[in-house]
């Protein structure tokens, strides 16, 4: 997130942090992508470490209220130490054990931390197009992932998707959205705008999901595009791991190439040939996922900000291509 926490100070933060042993001395707001709030911090001797702080009222793709938000965060996080601790997946940029032994803590009833080694390297952007020898090597670690036996820890996550009964719903009647801010009312105009389009595509979506055979599935890490990808030399490592667990492996493949011969190497290294319409399941799942969880931020209460401004013309963004 761009816009730091109203209600989280830097004590807060600061006394979580003893949880993992760490005194840290300054804590620096890192403005990074949209949803978690992100603080790099330092102690006496120059240590550092990367904190998230996820808010457990605004991740519906974790689950409807927080105790299931935080419950299954938890999970997330456990699992990704178990597959760079017990696993050896080197790859894995997996969140610490505190002191407790544990990976997530809340401070507060709204907010969780995590915290995770400070990790040089360059980061790409979602959307972007990585150049075939890098496309392989990713191709190559997801292989990896997908090869290894779930941690007991692990998630199985439906392809449906929870929320789309009320998007619908929306898509239907925009203005049972009601208003709960400033930008409310852009987000009905641009419901009653794609409505018809929207609902087409979650019917299709709902019918094709159920369809899917789950004995495909393998431990997926859910988000692996370039925004996600740590580069050190021509060595990916993979962080944001709070959409991790066990799903079909196309779940993986769609951000990263539609490429026959690219995904043929992918079916060489793990032993699982994709199907191109599970790649295009996923993708528009992805689009969808966006829109409710866009549409659940402005169907509360809400402020303009330069992450809501930024969340509506996405918002916006998404409908136009779910229509071409």
């Amino acid at each position: 997130m761009r816009d730091e926490p109203a209600d989280v100070d830097e004590d807060r933060l600061l006394s979580a942090l003893a949880d993992w042993g760490v005194r840290a001395v300054a804590l620096t707001h890192v403005p990074l992508g949209f949803g978690d709030h992100h603080w790099s911090a330092t102690d006496t001797m120059g240590r550092r470490w990367f904190l998230t702080l996820a808010d457990l009222e605004h991740k519906t793709f974790l689950g409807e209220d927080p105790r299931t938000v935080l419950d299954r965060l938890e999970g997330a996080m456990d699992t990704a130490a178990r597959l760079h601790d017990d696993a050896g997946l080197g790859f894995v940029v997996a969140p610490l054990r505190s002191l407790s032994g544990a990976t997530v803590h809340t401070v507060g009833a709204r907010y969780a931390l995590s915290v995770f080694p400070h990790v040089e390297g360059v980061s790409g952007e979602f959307g972007q197009v990585l150049e075939p020898a890098r496309r392989d090597r990713v191709l190559d670690t997801l292989a990896a992932l997908h090869r290894c036996p779930p941690p007991g820890t692990a998630h199985t996550l439906p392809v449906a998707l929870e929320g789309t009964e009320h998007l619908a719903a929306l898509a239907e009647d925009p203005r049972g959205l009601g208003d709960h801010g400033p930008l409310s009312g852009a987000v009905v105009d641009l419901l009653d705008e794609y409505g018809s389009a929207l609902r087409a595509h979650l019917t299709w979506f709902g019918h094709r999901a159920a369809s899917v055979d789950p004995a495909r599935a393998v431990i997926t890490h859910g988000e692996p595009h370039p925004g996600n990808l740590l580069w050190r030399e021509d060595r990916p490592l993979l962080v944001d791991w709070d959409t991790v667990g066990v799903a079909v492996p196309e779940r993986d493949l769609w951000p990263v190439t539609d490429d026959p011969e690219a995904l043929a190497r992918y079916a060489d290294a793990s032993g699982h040939v994709p199907d191109p319409d599970l790649l295009d399941l996923y993708r528009l799942r992805w689009d969808l996922r966006d829109v409710v969880e866009f549409v659940d931020l402005f169907g509360a209460p809400h402020r303009s900000s330069p992450d809501t401004e930024r969340a509506l013309a996405e918002l916006a963004g998404v409908l136009a291509r779910l229509v071409t």
